[in-house]
């Protein structure tokens, strides 16, 4: 299959369009005042993205209220997202809950998410590599039917689960997986501090919670494995964004800060580690971009899972450590300004290192990939 890697012109406007609302809604002075205050992340912010630009339905198909996109108009958004470290529920609600949920049949809940009228969080610890929330049902089987069933335990460092309006639990896993659910009304959600506070954590816990079932058996399976796919693209473009930016703004600032009569960027020392992080950022953007285009390939029946799983795990193991690279050489390129919290480049740190660990440490991530490749493990 070939794969389509310049952008194209849809792609394009759909960057600037995303950029433009980005810069005029999160700039780094908002980005900012989320670490001292949570609001500002607030309802109205993310109802920006998801209904003034109506990306809240880009993966929902058309036939159910949402644009009927794929990951890689997706991945366009996520890339732009990340250049801002902008505090957007876009990974978690618009990209992972949505793909669980239309993948699992409940087109009710997919077009209210799609509208913007609500917000979902998917109930896994932020590091799983997988979606398994960990927690359990009194009476879920794999059983084809819909119903209710009761739901008990801790899923520990959930993403923006704080302020959702529905939580999504996968329980079990293989033939045995359920998908279930759960008003966050009937959850007790403990919010804790973290290094990336553009995207909260909290322990999320229910004790005997009632919980409406949306799939079970193969259904359930398949929807848990589409919605990591999708989550393993948007956050290898997302890191590839920050990535990308703290490169553009570390060459900038070489170029006009002058250290003895001369810009520090004509220094050969500079150059040379410029020169390295432009390549390696390149090849973020280029892994990034492949993943995005063979997933989408996968959702139009032109490719198949096993070569799109391979893609998105190349991809977020080799763009995390790229992202964490960067945003260290930005801080570092930038002196004594790079450590003030004036200067933007400790929330691209931040989201980047906070970001290594989402959906995997790439470790772990190199180590599913050689798993999917059949080859040996150290």
């Amino acid at each position: 299959m070939t794969i389509e890697m310049l952008e194209t012109e849809l792609a394009a406007d759909l960057r600037r369009t995303v950029r433009a609302f980005l810069t005029e809604r999160c700039d780094p002075g908002t980005v900012a005042e989320v670490y001292d205050d949570p609001a500002v992340a607030s309802r109205e912010l993310n109802d920006g993205w998801a209904r003034e630009l109506g990306l809240a339905g880009l993966l929902v198909p058309e036939a159910d209220g949402g644009a009927g996109a794929s990951l890689a108009e997706a991945a366009v958004v996520a890339h732009a997202i990340g250049r801002h470290a902008a505090p957007l529920r876009f990974l978690t609600s618009g990209v992972i809950a949505t793909t669980l949920v239309t993948h699992a049949g409940d087109f009710e809940l997919a077009a209210a998410l799609a509208a913007g009228e609500r917000y979902a969080a998917v109930a896994f610890p932020a590091t799983s590599s997988t979606l398994t929330s960990g927690l359990e049902a009194s009476d879920a089987s794999g059983a084809e039917h819909a119903g209710t069933v009761h739901v008990s335990g801790t899923a520990a460092g959930v993403m923006e689960a704080d302020g959702a309006d529905d939580l999504i639990a996968v329980i079990g896993s293989g033939e045995d997986t359920t998908i279930v659910v759960i008003d966050p009304a009937d959850a007790r959600i403990a919010p804790f501090l973290s290094l990336d506070e553009t995207r909260r954590l909290a322990d999320v816990t229910v004790e005997g919670a009632a919980a409406r079932v949306i799939a079970t058996g193969p259904e359930a399976e398949a929807a848990a494995t589409a919605a990591t796919l999708a989550g393993q693209v948007a956050l290898a473009a997302e890191l590839a964004g920050t990535a990308a930016q703290a490169f553009s703004t570390t060459l900038d600032y070489v170029r006009t800060r002058v250290q003895f009569g001369r810009a520090i960027g004509s220094y050969q020392a500079i150059k040379h580690r410029l020169a390295d992080l432009w390549l390696a950022v390149s090849q973020a953007d280029a892994a990034a971009t492949y993943a995005a285009q063979t997933a989408a390939n996968w959702q139009h029946g032109e490719e198949d899972l096993h070569e799109s799983q391979i893609c998105a795990l190349t991809a977020l193991a080799y763009t995390a450590p790229v992202a964490v690279q960067a945003a260290e050489e930005a801080v570092q390129l930038h002196g004594g300004n790079g450590m003030t919290w004036e200067y933007p480049v400790h929330l691209l740190l931040k989201r980047a290192k906070a970001g290594e660990l989402i959906l995997g440490h790439p470790a772990a991530n190199r180590a599913a990939l050689a798993e999917l490749l059949e080859l040996p493990t150290c």
